[in-house]
């Protein structure tokens, strides 16, 4: 599939502000599976300077300020992306839990390289409660992806996606105590799960198309920023899981970028200097594209 994406984020500020530094995580990855063929942003008002950097988990960063005092900001970044098959592994090749979990901590580099997904960090923490919410999916002699598997499940169907229930600053014992929130809670609630228990776990940022109802035309601005999680399997690699929709991601789901959790890889974040409210409007349009 080859999709034209672009998001568009609109701040409106009640009083101007006059200086904006942000940084912008919105560029689609170019790696196995997936190539960004292009990509641009246009930011107003016209900022000082767009610099683009590789940050520590080799996403893509563009960094911009602006100097001249605003009451808006608009900005849009626009990508022509490229999306083939996944391969889905047979869950027989993954190691058993009890294996997995010896191997990554018995392995030094690896441990080391693994180490940053498997401490907390600023958005996944986790106590007992957490763990003994996903203890019962897991077993020692069980394949660790059919586990995996297990875990996601059990959030689609005890879970309600429900947007406004949640913020940034919503604790995941809360989320786990009301059973609802959106793909960013139920991503970090599985990451902090599969922690707890001494499993790697990674966020993973993008966008995911969505289909409309049969007969139904698509709607401009119906999809949204998506978000999953990848668990390092030791003998298949990283394995990328949706507890959102319960599936695999396959080339409906466009990676952005990977991080320890949503902090690492906000799609905006900034300083600026003012003072007084703000509101904020984001619409995201995935529409496919013919081949040629």
């Amino acid at each position: 599939m080859k999709y034209k994406l672009t998001h568009r984020t609109h701040y409106k500020y009640v009083v101007p502000v006059n200086t904006y530094h942000s940084l912008v995580c919105l560029k689609p990855q170019t790696m196995k599976g997936q190539l960004c063929h292009s990509f641009s942003l246009h930011i107003t008002p016209l900022p000082v300077e767009v610099v683009p950097r590789t940050d520590f988990f080799g996403n893509t960063l563009h960094y911009f300020s602006i100097d001249v005092s605003h009451k808006e900001l608009e900005v849009i970044a626009e990508s022509a992306v490229e999306s083939f098959p996944k391969t889905i592994l047979s869950e027989s090749l993954s190691m058993t839990c009890q294996e997995a979990r010896h191997y990554v901590w018995n392995t030094h580099l690896l441990k080391a390289e693994l180490l940053q997904y498997m401490l907390p960090s600023p958005f996944i923490t986790w106590d007992d409660e957490i763990k003994d919410f996903a203890r019962d999916c897991f077993a020692d002699t069980l394949p660790l992806y059919d586990c995996v598997r297990r875990l996601c499940h059990k959030i689609f169907t005890e879970f309600a996606f429900v947007s406004d229930f949640t913020s940034l600053n919503t604790p995941l014992k809360t989320v786990l105590k009301e059973r609802k929130g959106v793909c960013q809670d139920f991503s970090h609630l599985a990451i902090a799960c599969l922690r707890s228990l001494g499993f790697p776990a990674r966020y993973v940022s993008g966008y995911i198309e969505t289909l409309p109802p049969p007969g139904k035309k698509k709607l401009q601005g119906s999809d949204a920023s998506h978000a999953w999680l990848s668990v390092y399997i030791p003998n298949m690699g990283w394995c990328e899981f949706d507890p959102t929709n319960d599936m695999i991601p396959q080339e409906r789901h466009i990676i952005t970028a990977y991080g320890r959790d949503y902090g690492d890889i906000a799609p905006l974040k900034g300083i600026i200097f003012s003072s007084g409210k703000h509101t904020l409007s984001v619409a995201v349009n995935l529409v496919p594209l013919e081949l040629g």
